[in-house]
């Protein structure tokens, strides 16, 4: 099965980039694969706990099956994560212009989550099919919106949004075997 460091990158680190965090550990375990996850944040302020809407939402997606949750604390992105990361998903666009700005080192494995759906080469090693999307760019029109500032039905769409793109990125990065 497929090893592979992936950091997950929103604004603050506490809803987009947590919830598709606990998502792809859940789809790792499910089938077998060597995932190792790391979540992050552009704008992060040092351990604070995940919203408690992000938490809701979370609890609703009934193939999450039973995480600690209140273990995560917020984390700032850092040039340790950019080394460590096979690939770095990020939420937004500005996620994107933000890497190739502070992180330079990221610029062949930071992409936009649904540019990866969408363009993603259908075969071959995961590394390749991140560089290939990353030559590509981001583009705000495909970014999942931030919930934050939502109510409750807000935060719940984007983490079953997420959900979705969480399975794709699973079944293109591991073939069609793949099991949600």
């Amino acid at each position: 099965m497929t090893s592979l460091n992936i950091v997950t990158l929103c604004t603050g680190n506490a809803a987009r980039s947590v919830m598709l965090g606990y998502m792809l550990e859940t789809l790792s375990e499910v089938n077998g694969a060597s995932w190792s996850v790391r979540t992050a944040g552009t704008h992060a302020i040092e351990g604070q706990a995940m919203s408690p809407r992000t938490l809701a939402s979370l609890e609703k997606v009934e193939e999450l099956g039973d995480h600690h949750y209140t273990a995560h604390r917020s984390h700032q992105i850092t040039l340790d994560d950019v080394l460590w990361a096979d690939v770095i998903l990020a939420v937004e666009a500005d996620h994107v212009s933000y890497m190739a700005t502070q992180y330079p080192e990221a610029r062949d494995k930071v992409v936009q989550l649904r540019t990866f759906c969408l363009r993603a080469p259908l075969d071959g090693p995961a590394a390749d099919q991140v560089a290939a999307v990353a030559l590509n760019g981001a583009l705000a029109e495909l970014d999942v919106p931030d919930p934050a500032g939502g109510d409750q039905d807000t935060y719940d769409a984007c983490a079953r949004e997420l959900w979705d793109l969480a399975q794709v990125f699973a079944t293109l990065v591991l073939g069609d075997d793949t099991v949600f």
